[in-house]
Parts: structure tokens; C-alpha cells; sequence
């Protein structure tokens, strides 16, 4: 836990971001191996497209599958460098974003621990986490099993709004409050501000990727396809595929 103290930003408590998690060169050996996986792999959807590794997530726990080594390898770096994780992550969603897609606001669904690191690869993003709905006494809606629609309804007390950029090679983890009480999402757009982001500082480090209208507004230019890997525990796991389906 004390190796990751120092990268927490914003005024949420359990929010670490790790630039430059992945070297570039490995960010382009990722991102082929991503992308050499056979077509059957990717599951279409409406604003994205994803591979899921791991096995199926159900709602009583996991049907596990042994993830790929690539997966294992930089799973494992991720745990041993964060001590945030309860066991080994043996769950990974990789999604592929269009520079004008994005994704609702959500919360990961209840069969995972309460941890989630991200990988960026390729386009910046920049990541916004509003307050869950039913903090102020709102409902949200089922989108699927794994998400919860939201929208932006600004701050409550005690639960700020906040932005993070995401930028190539970063690692966000986010644990805990962040977890549980807070939607997180990514605008459709191809243009996003990024100045009122908690690490708004890490953008500046990559002028390359900044487009600058006025003095006074900022933003990341998405001109090119992001890739993410959500790694997350599901807590549990059903070796058993006949129990598993009689239990049902």
C-alpha cells in the first residue's frame, strides 16, 4: 500500500494514478497482441467493442478460464506493485474506443471486489466520476449486469465531482469510496477538457496530444483509437460447471 501513497490524486482518498505504467514498447506489443486475437473474440456493442478474459462473470461468481500469459504477466505487476488487491485478478474486460465513443456513467456490478485498475492504451481519455444517484435519493437503471446508468446531477456534500485524464501507458486504481459510491464514465466526444482533471499537470507532459483554442480552455484531441484493460477480482469463483448451473 505505501509503494502506491504517492500517486493518489484529487480529494478522494482511494484514487491512485501511475503514469507511464507500460513503456511505450510495450504498449505497441500489447496492443498488437490485443488486436491479433481471432474475430470471435470481440463482442460488438453499441458504442464499443470488447474481449473478455477470465471466463464468465454471473451473477453468483465466475466460470473461470486461465487468463493468457500477456494478461498474467502485467495482472500480477499490477498486484505486487499496488498491495491493493485481495488475490490474484483473474478477471479482464479489454474495450476499444473510436475517438468519438465513450461509455455511460456506471458502477462495476457486485460480483467484483471492490478494486478496479485500468490500463490505457493508445488515445488519451479523459474520465469523469459524479456521485451515485441514490445518494441523493435518485434511482438509476440496470443497463446490464455489469453497469448502471447515470448522468451528471453535479455534487452532493461530502462527494465532489472529479476528472482524470488517462493518459498512454497510465495505470488508475480506484478502491473503496471511489468504488462504491461514485459512477464513472467517459463523454462521446473527440474533443474533451482536460484542465479541471486532479492530474490535469500529467497532460502537460505530452504537448503532442493537447489541442489549445483560447488562454483559457484546453482539451485532449481523441484522433485515434483508445484500448483499455479493466482488471478486476471476482471474489467467487465456480470451478464446477454443473454445480454452478444447478445453483442457478
Amino acid at each position: 500500500m505505501e509503494a502506491v501513497e504517492k500517486f493518489k490524486v484529487g480529494a478522494v482518498p482511494t484514487v491512485f494514478y501511475i503514469p507511464d505504467f507500460i513503456s511505450d514498447s510495450d504498449q505497441t506489443l500489447l496492443l498488437n497482441q490485443i488486436h491479433a486475437a481471432p474475430v470471435s473474440k470481440w463482442k460488438t456493442l453499441k458504442n464499443r467493442r470488447l474481449q473478455n478474459w477470465g471466463g464468465i462473470v454471473h451473477e453468483k461468481g465466475l466460470l473461470p478460464q486461465d487468463l493468457p500469459p500477456r494478461l498474467t504477466k502485467i495482472t500480477e505487476q499490477i498486484r505486487e506493485e499496488s498491495s491493493l488487491f485481495p488475490s490474484a485478478i483473474n478477471h479482464v474486460l479489454i474495450n476499444e474506443y473510436l475517438p468519438n465513443q465513450g461509455i455511460m456513467p456506471h458502477q462495476d456490478g457486485p460480483a467484483y471486489y471492490p478494486v478496479v485498475a485500468i490500463i490505457s492504451l493508445g488515445s488519451p481519455v479523459v474520465m469523469d466520476f459524479t456521485p451515485h444517484l441514490s445518494l441523493s435519493g435518485s434511482t438509476t437503471n440496470i443497463e446490464d449486469k455489469d453497469s448502471i446508468e447515470g448522468a451528471d446531477h453535479g455534487n452532493l456534500p461530502n462527494y465532489p465531482s472529479f476528472s482524470v485524464a488517462l493518459m498512454p501507458g497510465s495505470l488508475l486504481i480506484f478502491k473503496d469510496t471511489a468504488y462504491s459510491d461514485y459512477l464513472h464514465g467517459i463523454k462521446d466526444c473527440e474533443i474533451q477538457q482536460y484542465d479541471a482533471a486532479v492530474n490535469a499537470k500529467e497532460v502537460l507532459r505530452r504537448p503532442g496530444l493537447i489541442e489549445t483554442s483560447d488562454e483559457d480552455s484546453k482539451a485532449i484531441h481523441r484522433s485515434t483509437t483508445r484500448v483499455s484493460l479493466t482488471c478486476r477480482v471476482v471474489s467467487k469463483v465456480h470451478r464446477n460447471l454443473f454445480r454452478f448451473r444447478k445453483g442457478c
